[in-house]
């Protein structure tokens, strides 16, 4: 399977919509309850692939394929490869693909599964690369736990699901977006110890979004204003 670099990435897809008269880059935000916004204060405005398309302006649609409880593991209690949100993401035929999956398939019923997490890492970033739209894929690292609940659990989360998350971005040659790095230390806003407030999600768009904009170092990106927040 062949995966495109950045920087062209972006300048190759701009062009191309240009040429076939499609205005905007589709960007596709798969994952768990923490895309879908969970816990989120006014979801519907701030959860964070919401916020990630304000941030990226005109020319990006961005859209959120988080299911509540999903697993990367396919054979876990509630694969994302089952869900309608597997389907939908597929269908909307995207430019970009943020995968952010990894927190529930830490949970016991789940983990026991987890020689297999590696190959249904590699077989979902391989699905989404075999689209027409031959999208660019980012790998994110799950978000700390800070209090292990629902069997969620830090120990897994940092100490096995995320270095064969590593494994299988070097293997592919994919980039990764470090969240558990951009999402340490603010414990202040995960009030339940998983899922970020809308702060948080703030946090986690912006991190996602210089990723996307490859501005890693750049921090300060304003913000638009949404009535009702």
């Amino acid at each position: 399977m062949r995966y495109f670099s950045f920087p062209a990435v972006l300048v190759f897809f701009l062009q191309a919509a240009l040429l076939s008269g499609e205005e905007v880059i589709r960007v596709a935000c798969v994952g768990d309850s923490i895309t879908f916004g969970a816990g989120v204060e006014n979801r519907g405005q701030n959860n964070y692939p919401k916020v990630l398309g304000r941030l990226l302006g005109a020319g990006y649609e961005t859209r959120n394929f988080g299911v509540n409880g999903a697993t990367l593991l396919k054979k876990g209690d509630k694969p994302y490869w089952k869900t309608g949100a597997f389907k939908a993401a597929t269908g909307f035929k995207p430019h970009i693909v943020i995968v952010k999956l990894g927190t529930n398939d830490s949970k016991p019923q789940n983990w026991k599964h987890k020689a297999q997490y590696a190959a249904d890492l590699a077989a979902l970033a391989d699905h989404f690369a075999s689209l027409p739209t031959r999208p660019k894929i980012w790998l994110c690292k799950p978000a700390p736990v800070y209090r292990d609940r629902w069997g969620i659990n830090e120990k897994a989360v940092k100490g096995e699901v995320i270095p064969l998350l590593e494994g299988v971005a070097k293997k592919k040659k994919l980039p990764i977006i470090d969240l558990y790095k951009a999402l340490s230390g603010i414990k202040q806003h995960f009030p339940d110890g998983i899922h970020p407030n809308a702060k948080g999600a703030e946090i986690l768009a912006r991190a996602v979004y210089q990723a996307i904009k490859g501005k890693a170092k750049r921090t300060n990106v304003a913000l638009p204003v949404v009535a009702g927040n």
